[in-house]
């Protein structure tokens, strides 16, 4: 375990609830004015198995930030002042459960009826790829705050379409140089990854990264099981007969979980060196279930790898995250804090150069 948390440190760069809900997330008493509103639409897993590891952690760590953000003067600078610029923050979260054309609707719905200044949102890389050309379309502004796959702006441009997070590129290109740093041996390597964009990006991006810092390693099995499978007995044989020193993963949420707990009592950790790119959002759920020696990412300097830098802001978000909620916050309401504080920076920089009135476009 000592091995696994210090793998988390050093990794590089970065209540189940159904439907549409809204939250208005505002401070003081009474109704705030509409003109002095900022409207966030959030998007994220509110339910399925992407919900309890990554979704709803992410959701709670954005709702404690936007309360502490209208309460205004509780945050370090430069994120004191109240609000965004002096409006409040009025957040609608909507379940990203539903594959990528539901999740289109809802983000026309977000726009065209709720009336939204930004959307804020998106895990699944297959949403991640569908949106962005409809923001554009409607001229909607909006945040990519997780989005592992680098394909949304390598395939594309936006005008309209930003995002303010790592992704899978950067997570295992840093994870193969790690290991290279830390003399692991990795003549041979496997993998298991999802079969959509983020794990075939995945697997894409460590294999070629061995491929340069270690050459003439040999890339074996490459198994791809769809993503929320969640029974893994045929993969699992498949790499314990391949003995590969590396089994590189990039599952997440309810599939990473059912993974460890299927793969553990089999004995692949004893057989390879296990290598969890982004795992580490399965550890509040995992505990001791996890074996010791796996070597884990946080997709940048998140969760266990950002409690270290003991910087005000850090630290006061950590302490107010393990309060409410009764555990440590991994890399899920990390992001999410990057995003709302990017988004609020960038407001408040638009309200600076626009004699205080609110951005429209």
């Amino acid at each position: 375990m000592k091995r696994m948390l210090k793998a988390a440190r050093l990794a590089v760069v970065t209540a189940a609830l159904t439907s549409t809900m809204a939250f208005g997330l505002v401070a003081g008493q009474g109704q705030a004015a509409a003109e002095e509103k900022f409207k966030v639409g959030v998007v994220t897993f509110l339910s399925g198995g992407a919900a309890e590891s990554f979704g709803v952690p992410a959701w709670n760590g954005g709702k404690m930030l936007i309360e502490m953000i209208n309460q205004g003067g509780v945050l370090p600078a430069p994120y004191d002042k109240k609000g965004f610029g002096g409006l409040i923050v009025d957040a609608t979260v909507v379940d990203e459960a539903g594959g990528a054309t539901k999740q289109v609707q809802e983000f026309r719905n977000l726009v065209q009826r709720e009336n939204v200044d930004t959307v804020l949102g998106y895990v699944s890389s297959g949403d991640c790829l569908a949106v962005p050309p409809v923001a554009d379309e409607l001229k909607a502004f909006t945040i990519l705050y997780d989005c592992g796959t680098p394909r949304v702006f390598e395939e594309a441009s936006y005008k309209y379409v930003f995002r303010t997070a790592s992704h899978a590129a950067m997570d295992n290109i840093s994870l193969a140089k790690y290991m290279k740093t830390r003399n692991v041996k990795m003549d041979t390597i496997a993998g298991i990854n999802q079969d959509y964009a983020w794990g075939q990006d995945s697997w894409a991006d460590f294999k070629g990264s061995v491929s340069v810092i270690n050459p003439g390693s040999e890339a074996k099995t490459a198994l791809f099981p769809k993503i929320y499978a969640g029974q893994y007995g045929t993969e699992i044989s498949a790499l314990i007969r391949e003995k590969a020193d590396i089994v590189h993963s990039s599952l997440w949420g309810g599939d990473l979980q059912a993974f460890v707990l299927q793969a553990g009592p089999r004995g692949l950790f004893d057989r390879s060196q296990v290598a969890f790119a982004a795992g580490d959002h399965v550890l509040p759920q995992l505990g001791q279930k996890m074996p010791d020696g796996v070597i884990i990412g946080a997709r940048g300097v998140n969760g266990l790898a950002a409690r270290p830098r003991g910087d005000e802001l850090t630290t006061m978000l950590w302490n107010e995250y393990e309060k409410r909620y009764g555990t440590f916050p991994v890399q899920a309401p990390f992001r999410m804090w990057q995003g709302i504080l990017g988004l609020k920076t960038a407001v408040e920089k638009a309200m600076a150069a626009n004699g205080g009135k609110k951005p429209t476009q």
